[in-house]
């Protein structure tokens, strides 16, 4: 097939685009710069350059693709609004694009906010719906095209999609242990993030494009519920720092924009996703990446 893909020199993009290369697949990858261009270049990937809010471009390379995996973000933390506009209509270009041709379309989604009590499962739908939800409602809108004549594909991210080089969530804890002199955890960190290698997540994502009936939802989740205090716990070891509870109205001070996500609930199974696309995860768990020096940079 040959791929179009968005976000396509990101964290989990250029993992995925080398997994799409590897296994025969053409690739254009959006570009926003002259170096991100030579990068995808250098892999062997075609370039469209171009960003989220050239909706004209995003239309036309969906067009020209067989089909497209969408995984850029602004991830604007200081204006969500602007994140949740772009990817909403970045979204919903891309759909149109693709009406009436039963071709792929797979989005990045997220799993916060789609259980509390519970590990979230595919069964369970997002909340956010409509332009000012969380993402501007983006997998929801997504979905709805499965009815007209597009594959959609809606795969769930877990919190931690981790590695040696990641610069996430997890990166973000280990940056503020350092700059604190101590690993902290919100409350009794009891709850518990969702994880899985980077290599696996991008092989996850070839998969589904390749067999994923419409209307998927799947989660690259390997690992269901790492407790937030276990993470804490390998980060000060590491960096042989004390290892704290901070209180839930001083996380913003200690963690930044992560300490908003630090005290969520995000775990999920990926029960129903391994058994459709036959995906069994071989990566490094995330505690043993944090242990063998995988975020040594952060």
């Amino acid at each position: 097939m040959h791929v179009f893909v968005t976000g396509a020199t990101g964290w989990i993009g250029s993992a995925v685009v080398d997994e799409l290369l590897d296994t025969g697949h053409v690739v254009t990858g959006l570009a926003r710069s002259q170096a991100s261009a030579v990068a995808l270049e250098r892999r062997g990937a075609l370039v469209r350059r171009g960003d989220l809010d050239d909706l004209e471009g995003l239309a036309v390379a969906a067009g020209a693709a067989d089909a497209v995996v969408h995984l850029a973000n602004k991830h604007d933390w200081a204006d969500p609004a602007e994140s949740n506009r772009a990817e909403r209509a970045a979204v919903g270009t891309l759909a149109d694009a693709l009406v009436g041709s039963d071709r792929p379309l797979l989005l990045a989604t997220v799993l916060s906010g789609i259980a509390h009590a519970r590990p979230a499962t595919e069964a369970d739908r997002s909340p956010a719906v409509g332009p000012d939800a969380p993402r501007g409602g983006a997998e929801n809108l997504a979905l709805a095209y499965a009815e007209k004549g597009v594959r959609v594909i809606a795969t769930r991210f877990a919190p931690s999609v981790h590695g040696r080089g990641d610069t996430g969530f997890v990166a973000n804890l280990v940056a503020a242990a350092r700059k604190h002199g101590r690993s902290g955890y919100v409350g009794a960190g009891d709850t518990a993030w969702a994880a899985a290698h980077r290599g696996d997540a991008a092989r996850l994502v070839r998969l589904g494009l390749e067999s994923a009936p419409p209307g998927s939802i799947l989660h690259a989740v390997a690992e269901e519920a790492v407790s937030t205090r276990a993470i804490a716990a390998a980060i000060g070891d590491v960096l042989d720092v004390p290892v704290v509870s901070v209180a839930p109205q001083d996380a913003a001070e200690h963690f930044g924009f992560v300490g908003r996500f630090v005290g969520l609930d995000m775990s999920a199974s990926s029960t129903a996703t391994r058994r459709l696309l036959a995906w069994d995860p071989t990566g490094p768990t995330l505690i043993d990446d944090i242990r063998s020096g995988a975020y040594a940079h952060a």
